[in-house]
């Protein structure tokens, strides 16, 4: 028999009232839980203004003592303003829950970067450590150590400025040369002096720095293993390894932070002298792309001065190991170069791995045979971090004369041609990128292009102007076109028709299969999870982990079982 569903969003109202203030906030969408808090959006209903409403169960609380500590996290972070820590609004409460008020950082946390890319490049890497230094500097200046620095912990908005958010864990310096006992931080980050219960100041910060910073270059963290008990036994012995691909100037930043002893490692305003934030500009803004995939980094200026000139970024493998070229080419910019161009190269390998990933873990889930409820899951059992930042809006099939058409959520365009070249229109309405028979990328504009592909140009238009007759005008994306000029956007790798669905593979790994019931689902293999859409464009996102423990509607589960035996095809086909 199906269960029934419960949402407990219930002892949640849908107004919440700040009596000191006299305002009222709409609980809007659900927006992800931990600990012992739920957040949702919530907007102000007299400015509009939207925030993050994280909402804490007094009920909870005092079940497990946490309301000094609720009391602390407030203290400390409604004192703090600064352009990299998540802005504090304000808080209230009423008989249920306490109501804390702060900025929205829509585009999540770093963690979600991490899971979708695995790595990112030096460039990146750059413009993130930056501003999470930025915004430390700033807490130490004030006497004030974070202790929980974690990728679940720097958030991101709009345009991929880090916040450093979440304060339960902080505490203040109360007098020169303190040393606090507690035993606090989550444990691959958590710095040897907090584990040996030395005494410890704000040079766990600094530890956990490196750590982030370790994780986002290499893609696993520095002293991760299976079990708590070798992890803690690894820090405590400062045991890991620098990969040799990394570059010296990054590997130096890194192993001066991981240092056993905290007097050996760098203050936080002496990380900003390294090599690896001096030599080179921190990059002032990332396109929100590289959430998904490597930024396009072709070789800067410099080059053209050495008589090379601009090549697709798959060009440049060949000159991995060659080391006669690094006093030719500035070495950041080619290195960066290269680890793009890697990136994209790995990405071919990576097309497999993707689907072969998503089989497996559909063919675990499907096997535990999780429960079939009458409805959907309640908000509460959604991930809506693990949505997809891309999808297929629209698509058209022309594939009996040309190809196939298909626009994006984000209002780029692209157009897979029946020879498997492929051209993409980016958001911006200009940049163009075309991708050859092998995967090799070239970049090009709606006026500047290789006379060779006049003809697939013009039928990239006529793709455009019929998919785009009924669109909201360009623009309204508020498109940052310096931003553009670095964007790879996730392209379709592949895809077919069946009698009941169309099944489409894109380059950042999720499946997308459009069901000719108008509804679709998303399964991306990185997040470990499915996207439910229905007509009205309303999302559902569940880890499958979630469906193992609490089930699945039963529509939701024929589509998954559907999807599995679509991938099983694709798998073969991808073998010969």
């Amino acid at each position: 028999m199906a269960a029934k569903v419960d949402d407990k969003t219930s002892d949640i109202p849908e107004r919440l009232y700040d009596s000191t203030n006299n305002k009222t906030y709409k609980r809007m969408r659900f927006f992800g839980k931990g600990g012992f808090a739920k957040c949702y959006e919530i907007i102000d209903v007299v400015t509009n203004d939207v925030y993050a409403g994280k909402i804490v169960s007094k009920k909870l609380m005092m079940k497990h003592n946490q309301k000094e500590k609720m009391t602390q996290e407030i203290t400390i972070h409604r004192s703090l303003n600064h352009t990299n820590i998540v802005k504090f609004h304000g808080f209230f409460e009423d008989n249920f829950n306490i109501y804390i008020v702060l900025e929205l950082c829509k585009k999540r946390s770093m963690m979600e970067l991490h899971k979708r890319r695995k790595t990112i490049t030096e460039y990146e890497c750059r413009y993130y450590i930056y501003q999470i230094i930025q915004g430390v500097k700033y807490l130490h200046d004030n006497r004030i150590i974070h202790r929980d620095l974690k990728l679940g912990n720097l958030f991101l908005n709009d345009m991929l400025h880090v916040k450093i958010g979440d304060f339960g864990l902080a505490t203040r310096i109360e007098y020169e040369g303190e040393r606090k006992k507690t035993l606090c931080g989550t444990p691959n980050y958590i710095a040897p002096e907090i584990l040996t219960k030395k005494g410890h100041s704000y040079e766990v910060d600094i530890w956990s720095i490196g750590c982030v910073m370790y994780t986002l270059l290499v893609g696993q963290p520095p002293f991760e293993t299976k079990t708590l008990k070798d992890t803690y036994s690894k820090i405590k012995k400062c045991d890991y390894r620098v990969p040799s691909y990394l570059r010296k100037s990054a590997a130096d930043m890194v192993i001066s932070m991981l240092q056993s002893n905290p007097e050996s490692r760098p203050t936080i305003g002496e990380l900003l002298n390294f090599e690896f934030l001096s030599s080179s500009p921190v990059p002032m803004f990332l396109p929100s792309s590289c959430l998904t995939m490597a930024p396009r980094l072709e070789l800067n200026e410099t080059m053209d001065h050495e008589n090379a000139h601009r090549k697709p970024l798959t060009e440049l493998n060949g000159i991995k190991d060659d080391t006669r070229l690094e006093s030719t080419f500035l070495k950041n910019n080619l290195h960066d170069a290269i680890t793009a161009s890697a990136q994209v190269c790995r990405h071919n390998e990576d097309y497999r791995s993707d689907i072969e990933s998503l089989y497996q873990q559909l063919t675990n889930l499907i096997n535990a045979k999780p429960r079939l409820l009458q409805g959907n899951l309640g908000d509460e059992n959604t991930d809506p971090a693990a949505q997809p930042l891309f999808w297929i809006s629209k698509w058209v099939d022309y594939s009996d004369k040309y190809g196939f058409g298909y626009q994006l959520c984000d209002e780029g365009i692209g157009v897979m041609f029946n020879d498997t070249t492929k051209l993409i229109l980016l958001p911006n309405q200009i940049n163009v990128h075309f991708i050859d028979k092998d995967g090799k990328e070239s970049y090009m504009t709606t006026t500047d292009y290789s006379k060779a592909l006049d003809k697939k140009m013009k039928l990239l238009s006529y793709f455009k102007r019929y998919m785009t007759e009924h669109l909201v005008k360009a623009g309204a994306n508020n498109v940052n076109f310096e931003s553009d000029q670095i964007s790879r956007m996730p392209h379709l790798h592949s895809w077919f028709r069946t009698t009941c669905a169309v099944v489409m593979h894109l380059t950042n790994g999720t499946v997308q299969l459009n069901f000719s019931d108008h509804m679709k689902i998303i399964l991306c293999p990185r997040m470990s999870a499915i996207t439910y859409m229905d007509h009205e464009k309303n999302f559902r996102t569940y880890r499958f982990s979630t469906i193992l423990q609490h089930g699945c509607s039963k529509d939701l589960y024929q589509k998954m079982r559907y999807a599995h035996e679509k991938l099983s095809k694709m798998l073969e086909k991808m073998f010969f």
